[in-house]
């Protein structure tokens, strides 16, 4: 019993950047957290809007997330979550469950549902955290209750689990959104009562500013998803998100990525730098988007790239270098 563990878009923004681009921060270099594995931080909580542990300790994890299943199902398996853990340093992974397009969630379930479940049951395996991430756009209540029940009951009693509700809705508002959410939420307590819950927000988790001034109401252990791309979403985009996070919000990025929000161009490490200090100072986890091997800035691989980690450097694409680097920071 879990009770017994120890302790455990695509929309390009109108607002563009007139003036010329800062010089290029330090990155930040933050105490090192232990490894960061279940059995250190044990049972996550929300409290006072941080994320901690079971003692209320602050907690910050920081990882990865996998490509559309439907897309890059290679890389969905034990042997890679076991390297991005011990070569990248990751706490957190989260298995991105494509639902609508073709070959996806809706189309054939029961490879969408062996891909999830590889990446969860390795995530469980190595005592690292793992989010069960609805990859979509767009609304699918029923699907979404039938999916999420089967994940609560199957995997509930492990507090390595972290359900994301809703990825990027985009153009739906916050008050169908949060009924979509209230009604997911309600199906996961049948059968796990605590485990962390991510809602997404309108805009391509962008406008957590509604959010705030109207959150999800006597629900425990909830926190609110905010995306950004850094080439796209700068200064204006931190600024909302800091006000939510001094209102109280409890908020954790559960994807981003340092180029623009189409997932390519150059990466800005000006801005990326920015935002990453913004998370370390304020222990808001992350997962960086993406384990693939498109050819695009924000695919972290190359085609030549084992499905199955022990991806040397020649391997691994300009993004990826930054973002594991950035992962190893806490080694220092």
């Amino acid at each position: 019993m879990k009770k017994l563990l120890i302790i455990a878009g695509l929309i390009l923004s109108s607002c563009t950047e007139a003036s010329a681009p800062d010089p290029v921060p330090t990155p930040p270099v933050s105490n090192p957290d232990p490894t960061g594995e279940v059995k250190f931080f044990g049972q996550l909580k929300v409290t006072d809007g941080k994320l901690t542990d079971a003692s209320g300790s602050a907690v910050m994890l920081r990882g990865v997330s996998f490509g559309w299943h439907n897309w890059w199902p290679r890389f969905y398996n034990a042997s890679a979550v076991k390297w991005l853990k011990s070569d990248w340093n990751t706490n957190l992974v989260r298995a991105a469950m494509g639902v609508d397009p073709a070959g996806a969630y809706l189309e054939n379930p029961e490879f969408a549902l062996q891909k999830i479940k590889a990446v969860v049951e390795a995530a469980i395996a190595e005592d690292i955290y793992v989010i069960i991430d609805w990859h979509s756009h767009d609304l699918y209540p029923e699907q979404a209750k039938d999916f999420f029940a089967e994940m609560a009951q199957t995997y509930g009693e492990n507090p390595h689990v972290i359900y994301e509700l809703f990825n990027e809705p985009d153009y739906e508002t916050w008050a169908e959104v949060k009924a979509y959410s209230e009604e997911i939420i309600t199906e996961i307590r049948k059968y796990d009562p605590d485990n962390l819950i991510l809602v997404g927000s309108p805009t391509w988790s962008q406008d957590i500013h509604l959010v705030a001034e109207n959150p999800i109401q006597n629900q425990e252990n909830l926190m609110y998803v905010l995306h950004f791309y850094a080439a796209t979403h700068k200064d204006y985009l931190r600024d909302r998100a800091e006000k939510a996070f001094q209102a109280g919000l409890p908020i954790f990025v559960s994807e981003c990525a340092g180029m623009e929000a189409t997932g390519d161009g150059p990466i800005d490490a000006a801005s990326w730098a920015n935002w990453l200090n913004w998370m370390e100072s304020r222990k808001i986890s992350w997962a960086a988007w993406s384990i693939a091997d498109k050819d695009e800035t924000c695919s972290m691989l190359l085609p030549v790239a084992s499905s199955e980690g022990e991806w040397k450097e020649s391997q691994i694409k300009p993004w990826g270098a930054v973002v594991r680097n950035a992962l190893k920071k806490n080694l220092e």
